[in-house]
């Protein structure tokens, strides 16, 4: 039995909508299926979201089992997905499967491999707490090399931080600072232009900053920081941008921080 035919079990059986941690505990209390992987919570999320109508994404399977009935915060609830269409697409993915180079399927292999990782890491973010996050991004760009020692990247976010998040001291004298704002939105949840200006304007005399956030920037938010002459600032989306900065990183910052986060 396959990873996909477990979860459908599972589902039949319940006939209601479960998440992708019930499914699993499920999974592995009926002994359907043998994880191998180290993190199979995360696999079971991942194979879901893969055969999800609806959820989109660039190595999403045009194959789909399963579908969102309801949300809870940013967790969602899943149930089978009937579409007679199914059967057909995947014999036409895997008859092109077939047609391409030993190279192009190790390719691909590994796109989708970097891909569903990143959706993953984004999940976990969406399901942890603010104050996570914002240490998380202090933490990723003084691994990136901002600031004078490992040491100079402070925390500072609270209900009353004015629109500063974390701060990136430069040099030990602290003359030079880096201003972060960090936003753990969903994806429809955009960052627009206001956001941007309170954060120009709390950032006072210092000179560069940095804005994170895990949905996307609107286009007058980026136009707002192209022709803006005060600051010198840098956006940072989610899955292109912050995804894609992790995955350089090796990803191992992300889970040491959520191991971590998670021990409290």
């Amino acid at each position: 039995m396959t990873i996909i035919e477990a979860i459908k079990r599972v589902l039949e059986k319940e006939k209601q909508a479960l998440t992708s941690k019930d499914i699993y505990e499920k999974i592995v209390e009926e002994n359907l299926y043998s994880f191998g992987a180290k993190d199979p919570k995360a696999i079971v999320n991942g194979i879901i979201r893969k055969h999800c109508y609806g959820i989109d994404f660039p190595t999403a399977s045009p194959v789909k089992h399963f579908k969102v009935i309801r949300q809870s915060g940013h967790v969602n609830y899943y149930s089978l997905y009937e579409n007679n269409m199914s059967q057909d697409i995947n014999v036409n993915i895997a008859s092109k499967s077939n047609e391409l180079l030993p190279e192009e399927k190790m390719l691909n292999a590994y796109n989708e491999h970097k891909n569903n990782i990143m959706q993953l890491l984004l999940d976990e973010i969406l399901e942890s707490n603010p104050a996570f996050f914002e240490q998380l991004v202090v933490d990723l760009l003084v691994k990136m090399g901002y600031g004078y020692d490992k040491t100079s990247g402070i925390v500072v976010g609270s209900p009353n931080d004015g629109g500063i998040d974390g701060i990136i001291n430069e040099d030990k004298l602290g003359l030079g600072k880096i201003y972060l704002q960090a936003k753990r939105y969903s994806k429809d949840n955009t960052v627009g232009r206001p956001e941007l200006q309170m954060f120009v304007g709390a950032m006072q005399n210092v000179q560069k900053g940095v804005f994170i956030t895990t949905s996307k920037f609107t286009k007058q938010a980026i136009e707002y920081v192209d022709k803006q002459q005060q600051k010198n600032l840098k956006l940072i989306d989610g899955k292109i941008g912050l995804m894609s900065i992790f995955w350089t990183q090796k990803v191992k910052l992300f889970y040491a921080a959520l191991l971590a986060n998670n021990s409290h």
